[in-house]
């Protein structure tokens, strides 16, 4: 067992193909040691040099909906009336502390997740347009 710390991506790529080269090896063999260490050690360097970034808040509430089999309408009651659902689903409105800690306990959303800012699906010019649209239609129909 030869093991050496990962300090670049030649030492990481290495590391990867020790791991293929060991991962059928027997539980309790010298071979599953060292294929439990590197595993460790490549975890580490992905860690620092390729983060993933937390989920939306609003994506994961959709997501754990769509696990449970669950529309918009299970959330009447968890963070609000329908009105008040549909503005956070929408990103209208921003979760608050109680929807936070109600979606936590009724979904099992971890909180660090919901805690987060939410991300605006559009880019500002994107917005602008969709207003000036919005307003255009509104000034017709009147």
């Amino acid at each position: 067992m030869n093991i050496s710390p990962i300090r670049n991506e030649s030492d990481y790529d290495q590391a990867l193909s020790r791991v293929q080269e060991l991962w059928n090896s027997p539980d309790g063999s010298p071979q599953n040691d060292e294929l439990g260490i590197l595993a460790t050690l490549i975890d580490a360097y992905e860690r620092v040099h390729y983060p993933i970034d937390l989920p939306d808040p609003i994506e994961a509430i959709k997501f754990r909906l769509e696990q449970q089999g669950k529309d918009a309408r299970a959330l009447v009651g968890v963070i609000g009336q329908r009105t008040r659902v549909y503005e956070v689903l929408n990103g209208k409105r921003s979760l608050s502390l109680n929807m936070i800690r109600n979606l936590h306990d009724e979904l099992g959303i971890p909180a660090h997740v919901l805690i987060q800012p939410i991300r605006k699906p559009r880019n500002p010019v994107e917005r602008r347009l969709a207003n000036r649209a919005r307003r255009h239609s509104v000034k017709k129909s009147a």
